[in-house]
């Protein structure tokens, strides 16, 4: 090969080998700084586009999950709610059995209806629970219930139809409630606690005035429309009031081990999800620490080499000196 000043093809070609593994140390610099084979679209097109709709479902199901657990509380604060006004009607029935004594004289059972009056005072305070400012409970009129969408239907309860409330929890990433939805009863506390099996939840008494529009009838009522004599409800209405508190109890339970069973296969999508998105996104550090050594020494043996090559040409000097 001529010995020639103008042109060194050596010290060129030693430099674009430089440029390469200097690009490729940067590249493994990168991936071990942040953790992830993919850092721009240029990395992996094909791997960005699947992993950032993975990423997307990762998060929406992740709220999902909120939103259930969220809902799961709700119910849980019902059933507590629920289980208080259970021992109170079951006081109450106690109080009207101990009225039938046949000790008892006027004044006594007076006394038992003092406390019946409070009792069902109660009841109506906890007929307007809230949870986050969402009713609890409701009656058989929609408008009276706060908060969210609420879905309205009917049901039989034996022989007796009352109206149903209730809300959607969708369950799905998708949104779409035919992809998975829980309904979540809002209790009808005017139906649960009417002393006439019979009613329909818009009309006749209740226990508390739960829908606000006690007015005599049968019974004698106070100017808060609770009754106020306790022998007007007999036994068996209060043991008819007891087996809907327990119906709707069963149904909270039923639809908060809904609830947990949905949350526990949201949790194992989600951790399947994001198990498939890092095989895609993540590094592998003992792959890439491999590389980066590699990469290190080449273009330290690069650099050196362009140096040498860049000296070739001094060769020329001698001959001409």
């Amino acid at each position: 090969m001529p010995v020639v000043v103008n042109s060194n093809a050596t010290a060129t070609a030693s430099s674009f080998n430089l440029s390469r593994a200097n690009d490729a140390l940067r590249k493994s610099l990168e991936r071990l700084s942040t953790g992830k084979r993919i850092n721009s679209a240029a990395d992996d097109a094909g791997g960005l586009s699947v992993a950032y709709k993975l990423n997307s479902k990762m998060n929406r199901t992740s709220a999902i999950i909120q939103n259930s657990q969220n809902a799961l509380s709700y119910l849980q604060v019902q059933d507590s709610s629920l289980s208080a006004a259970g021992k109170i009607v079951d006081r109450m029935a106690e109080l009207r059995t101990m009225a039938q004594d046949i000790t008892k004289n006027t004044g006594d059972i007076e006394n038992y209806s003092k406390e019946f009056i409070e009792l069902q005072s109660q009841l109506n305070q906890i007929s307007k629970e809230k949870f986050n400012g969402i009713s609890l409970f409701g009656n058989s009129s929609a408008s009276a219930v706060s908060g969210g969408v609420l879905n309205t239907g009917t049901a039989s309860f034996g022989s007796a139809q009352y109206t149903t409330l209730s809300r959607t929890l969708t369950t799905h990433d998708s949104g779409s409630t035919e992809s998975g939805s829980v309904s979540i009863n809002v209790v009808n506390f005017q139906f649960m606690l009417s002393i006439n099996s019979s009613a329909s939840g818009g009309t006749g008494l209740d226990l508390g005035n739960i829908n606000g529009s006690n007015s005599g009838g049968a019974s004698e009522v106070n100017s808060n429309g609770y009754i106020i004599d306790i022998k007007e409800v007999s036994v068996s209405q209060f043991t008819d009031i007891i087996s809907r508190i327990a119906d709707m109890r069963a149904e909270n339970g039923a639809e908060q081990n809904r609830v947990m069973q949905r949350i526990d296969l949201l949790q194992s999508n989600l951790t399947n999800i994001e198990a498939a998105h890092g095989r895609i996104m993540d590094a592998d550090i003992a792959l890439e620490s491999t590389r980066f050594a590699r990469h290190n020494i080449l273009v330290q043996a690069s650099a050196s080499m362009t140096a040498q090559a860049n000296q070739l040409s001094s060769v020329a000097l001698s001959l001409i000196g």
